[in-house]
């Protein structure tokens, strides 16, 4: 018995601590963000690529601008999962209804995200291959 209680004690503390992390992550997430480098499927993004990007992030929103093409969307965190998840889905222009599972790290003010664009399953590491479809940016907050 004291060891159930012992259990649930440790439990019900860890609990606002994940979900307070989670919140922070998904604060910290809001903002404006540039990519610095990328790659997709092994290969390197040209800079003049990476340029042409912007990605926005609020509340369980996005909107990315390529080459002037925008692309809007929700996405929504999954924290549990190591290394840390999110699925993005999109909702208005070229990705219309496709779901993208991702990993994400966040440090500061620099973004990893390793993307499926096949739509099938999270990656498991921050790398790609040839012959994948895993897009992976590295973003820097842009200062506003």
């Amino acid at each position: 018995m004291w060891r159930l209680l012992c259990v649930g004690v440790l439990v019900a503390m860890t609990l606002p601590a994940v979900a307070a992390d989670e919140v922070d992550d998904e604060m910290a997430l809001i903002g404006t963000w540039t990519p610095m480098k990328a790659e997709l499927a092994g290969a390197a993004m040209p800079d003049a690529v990476l340029k042409s990007i912007v990605l926005k992030l609020t509340e369980g929103k996005y909107e990315v601008t390529v080459a002037g093409q925008l692309d809007r969307g929700t996405w929504k965190l999954d924290k549990a999962a190591k290394p840390k998840q999110l699925t993005i889905t999109g909702t208005d222009g070229p990705n219309k209804d496709k779901t993208f599972p991702c990993i994400y790290e966040l440090k500061g003010d620099t973004l990893r995200v390793c993307y499926d664009l096949s739509g099938k399953m999270a990656p498991a590491e921050f790398a790609t291959a040839a012959g994948t479809q895993l897009y992976l940016v590295t973003y820097q907050r842009k200062k506003e």
